[in-house]
């Protein structure tokens, strides 16, 4: 995944300034951005404020971590069940 320039901090302070007066070509002139990433910008960010920011980041790693232990966890099971029937078939063969 490509990573970003701005951390999640520096993009909500963007948003900050959108919301403080100036306008979004100045402040895309400013941060040298496009008005489309102002504008996606806003609609992930919304109005978080840093700690939530940081909160999201915490889950989303935290979800990631959990998604991994699943993934392991079910081709572990897979093996077990692989393994067992073929033990079962060779019983039955002798």
């Amino acid at each position: 995944m490509k990573r970003s320039r701005f951390s999640e901090e520096a993009i909500i302070r963007i948003l900050g300034e959108a919301g403080s007066g100036k306008t979004v070509k100045e402040i895309c002139a400013e941060h040298n951005i496009s008005t489309q990433t102002l504008y996606n910008w806003k609609r992930k960010y919304g109005d978080m404020d840093v700690n939530e920011a940081r909160r999201l980041r915490v889950l989303k790693d935290e979800n990631a971590l959990l998604k991994r232990i699943v993934a392991d966890q079910t081709m572990q099971i897979d093996i077990l069940k692989e393994v067992n029937s073929e033990k079962v078939v060779s019983v039955k063969a002798n």
